[in-house]
């Protein structure tokens, strides 16, 4: 029996190596440590693995149902937070983003399609001659052409989407009357964009150096050539100082660090204790404030919030469960 239940160990471990070896956390230390258990060698010459050495077989059974325990917990722990692909048959043949890296209205459409596992395409767009937009008389990002059709505005072209790839949803959707403040999913998706998505801006640029430090990020992972990434820089950081200024006044702001500490308090009470608004896996709001928080979580303004609010748990979970980017690169 003990010799059985040994063996019936070593496909566990197998299958849990191999969701660790697919997953986000492949690199973790419990994987490299399930690594170094099972296939540490005797000798220099890596003939076989320990757990065949008669002298260490006890041992190997000890430390391998231990680690198989960690491995499965791991696992279901995993699939609790996996992506939701669509079935096959639903997903857009060709998709293709119109961006700015760092617009937060960018971000939210690609956490929407990270997470769904959609594959897409992106053209940075360069924001001084918008040259790769001129085919549309939309001027704006984010554009989303989908299957050839044309998509603007991040919330109407989620919406569009998730009509597309999620047809379950649609009838709940549209048996909700739009007036009906009692959704709360509709309700938060309307916060982020009449309210957090305002509380970016001030921070980002709230003193020169932080303004250098966004436009670094900018112009790093924007479309632009050598002599417009020392202009932008410069220029753009000093001009959205100035601008920062009149937002600040224009959305009633006084002190910028205290209203996105706010925000992220008021969202994390929001979740009343959940993992995330959607329960157990995100909904369309999760993913629009993980989305737009993104393009900041890095820079001084989001580690201050994640340092000084309680959204970073919050925050941890969704970068896990939206996983690593579905874009096509080229």
């Amino acid at each position: 029996m003990r010799r059985a239940s040994t063996l019936a160990s070593f496909p566990i471990l197998s299958r849990s190596i191999a969701t660790l070896h697919g997953g986000a956390t492949a690199t973790s230390p419990s994987h490299r440590l399930l690594q170094v258990a099972l296939y540490s060698s005797t000798g220099s010459h890596g003939r076989r693995p320990w757990f065949e050495s008669f002298s260490c077989r006890k041992l190997a059974v000890g430390v391998a149902g231990t680690l198989a325990s960690v491995a499965v917990a791991t696992s279901l722990a995993q699939e609790v937070h996996a992506k939701e692909p669509p079935p096959a048959e639903l997903v857009p043949k060709e998709v293709v983003l119109y961006q700015y890296e760092a617009c937060p209205f960018c971000n939210k459409v690609k956490a929407f399609l990270d997470y769904y596992d959609i594959p897409y395409k992106i053209v940075e767009v360069n924001p001084l001659s918008k040259k790769e937009i001129k085919f549309s008389e939309y001027k704006k990002v984010p554009i989303l052409m989908v299957d050839g059709e044309q998509l603007v505005d991040s919330s109407d072209i989620i919406d569009t989407l998730t009509e597309k790839i999620l047809p379950d949803r649609v009838p709940q959707r549209i048996a909700v009357s739009t007036s009906d403040e009692d959704d709360e999913e509709k309700k938060w998706r309307k916060w982020v964009d009449n309210h957090l998505v305002h509380m970016l801006s001030p921070n980002i640029y709230r003193n020169t150096s932080e303004a250098l430090e966004s436009f670094d990020y900018i112009t790093s992972n924007g479309n632009f050539s050598y002599t417009e990434k020392i202009t932008v820089k410069y220029a753009g950081a000093a001009a959205m100082y100035f601008v920062s200024k009149k937002l600040k006044k224009k959305y009633n702001i006084t002190d910028e660090r205290a209203s996105l500490y706010e925000a992220a308090e008021t969202w994390v009470d929001a979740l009343d204790g959940r993992e995330f608004l959607g329960g157990s896996k995100p909904n369309l709001a999760d993913l629009a404030v993980f989305g737009v928080l993104r393009p900041i979580r890095y820079l001084r303004s989001g580690k201050d919030m994640v340092e000084h609010t309680r959204i970073g748990e919050w925050y941890s979970r969704m970068e896990r469960a939206v996983g690593e980017p579905s874009r096509i690169k080229e």
